[in-house]
């Protein structure tokens, strides 16, 4: 399941989403030249209907439906235990990271499960994650989407990810864009998942290990915009390593304006990004008055 979706799994939880407007204003510009657009991607290329991918909480999701993907998959737990179980066993893992000096741990989702439910084999864990996770947090792509990665292809701008996702994060993207990301136009050399590194963003090191990826490209820092949707977690890290950045402020359920200095009244972190957007078309417009 690395690569594809299970077709079945799709057409049951896959449903179309729309952004839920915000009340900011798009202002600012990018720098000329821009000749990499690194991503994050909940709330910013996808629509997300709860937060972060693979711990996110069983509240306000209707009972029955995860109890039908539990019963599917031979787990007899009710969906408060299930729940339960996940969030304990992602805490042990988050404690013994912090203990080994990561700042912001990052779990692997299919560990955790493992922990929970001991008896299902590797392929069962795998569906049963997955599935569980579409009903939590539902997903859908943002629009123009596809318009804005056609648009880097065709304009020479490289593309990256710098994204907090568990494993079905690139099988969600393949099945909603027709093919795998690397054969998209993103360079997998500016690819980093945080499951993949056991490190999720704030923490900088995501960040170090893209930035480190450009200038064996030869492309500068200032030269890159990082577009995300969460000001501690995207604009703020990104920022520090000379990264021009993009807020993106599309939808409410995911616009994430905390951040270090909010209880100053002298400091506005929205300040900080180089641009604002409430749409991705109006990215692509910013993209091509700086190529």
């Amino acid at each position: 399941m690395d690569s594809a979706l299970p077709p079945e799994l799709a057409a049951e939880h896959l449903r179309p989403m729309a952004p839920i407007p915000t009340p900011l204003s798009e202002r600012g510009a990018l720098r000329p030249p821009v000749r990499c657009l690194l991503c994050d991607i909940y709330g910013t290329l996808l629509i997300s209907g709860s937060g972060d991918p693979g711990n996110s909480p069983a509240r306000h999701v209707a009972s029955d439906a995860l109890q039908t993907v539990l019963a599917r998959h031979g787990v007899a737990m009710a969906p408060a235990a299930v729940a339960e179980g996940l969030r304990r066993a992602i805490d042990r893992h988050h404690a013994a990271a912090r203990r080994r000096g990561i700042d912001f741990p990052e779990v692997d989702i299919e560990a955790i499960w493992r922990e929970v439910v001991p008896s299902a084999d590797a392929q069962r864990i795998r569906r049963l994650a997955i599935e569980y996770e579409m009903v939590v947090n539902p997903v859908w792509p943002m629009p123009h989407l596809t318009e804005l990665i056609a648009f880097c292809r065709h304009n020479d701008i490289r593309l990256g990810i710098v994204s907090n996702a568990q494993f079905f994060t690139p099988c969600l993207l393949a099945w909603f864009l027709g093919a795998p990301v690397e054969q998209l136009g993103f360079d997998p050399d500016l690819i980093f998942w945080s499951y993949r590194h056991g490190v999720a963003k704030p923490s900088p090191h995501l960040f170090q290990m893209a930035a480190e990826a450009l200038v064996a490209k030869g492309i500068a820092h200032d030269q890159t915009a990082y577009v995300g949707n969460d000001l501690r977690k995207d604009i703020l890290p990104a920022a520090c390593i000379g990264l021009q950045t993009v807020l993106f402020a599309g939808d409410a359920r995911s616009l994430r304006l905390e951040a270090p200095g909010t209880t100053d009244p002298t400091t506005d972190p929205l300040n900080v990004p180089d641009l604002i957007v409430t749409d991705l078309s109006r990215l692509i417009r910013c993209l091509e008055a700086v190529k």
